[in-house]
């Protein structure tokens, strides 16, 4: 998908104005903490996808989608007031699942030190099963040096 530098620019004007949006004069109850991650418009500047996260439980994410929901109107028709496009694109909300990503990678880091730890801890008491070095060096105990035994032949 190629991202044209008009559609980038009306995607940043249309975040500036949603967040204003949701700070200032949505005064739903379901509203809960949101912040606008991104707006991603499609090339021909029909369709607006916004995406949001929301700080709090399943329930307060819930509320926030159906406080959008209603408020969609509200917001679409502030956008083509305050952009002054012809067509005013059609506004899709999307929970951002970003946050909840990086937070299972944290996890994920996390369990991995945890685990490197344990590694090096038991490494420190740890000794050779045989000998130190398993392999022989100098000469066998057919008095040959390392010498390379002849390839077979078919």
């Amino acid at each position: 998908m190629v991202d044209h530098p008009r559609a980038r620019k009306l995607a940043d004007r249309i975040q500036v104005i949603v967040a204003q949006m949701l700070d200032t004069r949505i005064k739903d109850p379901r509203l809960g903490f949101v912040t606008v991650t991104d707006v991603r418009v499609t090339g021909d500047l029909q369709n607006a996808s916004v995406f949001y996260t929301v700080m709090g439980d399943e329930e307060s994410r819930a509320g926030t989608a159906a406080a959008l929901e209603s408020a969609k109107g509200m917001i679409r028709s502030e956008v083509g007031k305050q952009t002054g496009i012809r067509l005013t694109p059609t506004l899709e909300f999307h929970l951002d699942s970003v946050p909840e990503i990086a937070e299972k990678f944290g996890e994920a880091l996390l369990e991995a030190r945890r685990r490197d730890a344990e590694l090096v801890a038991l490494r420190e008491n740890a000794t050779y099963a045989g000998d130190e070095d398993p392999y022989k060096h100098g000469e066998d105990e057919d008095g040959e040096g390392d010498v390379p035994a002849p390839a077979p032949t078919a």
